[in-house]
């Protein structure tokens, strides 16, 4: 596949072996990668060291963290085979795609995700009430449990645990 006219400056074809780090965590203007051969995965790690895979990217998939092109990379991405991929600025992906209100969607379900994988139930339910402060009041407590990935005692002792926390 070429480029040509202004996309030539926005996209380029790479060639990556096996355990390179594309991106890491924290890392600011990272960009979209289209996988042509190759494996690429995306993934965190916790407070505790461990290892939490997002997703896997195999030949003819897309790979990135965050929609935003401004915002900070919370997932790392490395190759687990050489790999040949192809690197677009998430501005011009942003553009062509024309997303709009789909990237708040995209963001919210890559953080659950990743909250569901590696934190505890408090904190997912604090990032519930930070993500969803209007709604708190207006589900049942069982729909919010398993939101969350817990089962409604789980939610209750949680919430018991954050009031004593907070007073």
């Amino acid at each position: 596949m070429r480029y040509t006219g202004p996309l030539k400056k926005s996209v380029k074809e790479i060639t990556i072996k096996k355990g390179e780090i594309i991106q890491r965590s924290g890392e600011f203007d990272t960009k979209v990668y289209h996988v042509k051969t190759g494996l690429l995965r995306s993934y965190s790690i916790d407070n505790n060291g461990k290892e939490n895979i997002f997703m896997f990217a195999p030949e003819g998939w897309v790979i990135a963290d965050t929609c935003e092109p401004q915002a900070k990379s919370t997932l790392f991405i490395d190759a687990l085979e050489d790999s040949t991929i192809v690197v677009f600025k998430k501005d011009l992906e942003r553009e062509k795609q024309n997303v709009g209100p789909l990237t708040k969607r995209l963001n919210t379900l890559q953080k659950r995700i990743m909250m569901l994988i590696s934190t505890s139930a408090i904190e997912r339910y604090e990032y519930f009430i930070q993500t969803y402060p209007n709604i708190a009041q207006r589900v049942p407590q069982h729909m919010i449990a398993s939101y969350i990935g817990v089962n409604p005692e789980t939610l209750s002792a949680a919430k018991t645990k954050r009031l004593k926390e907070s007073s």
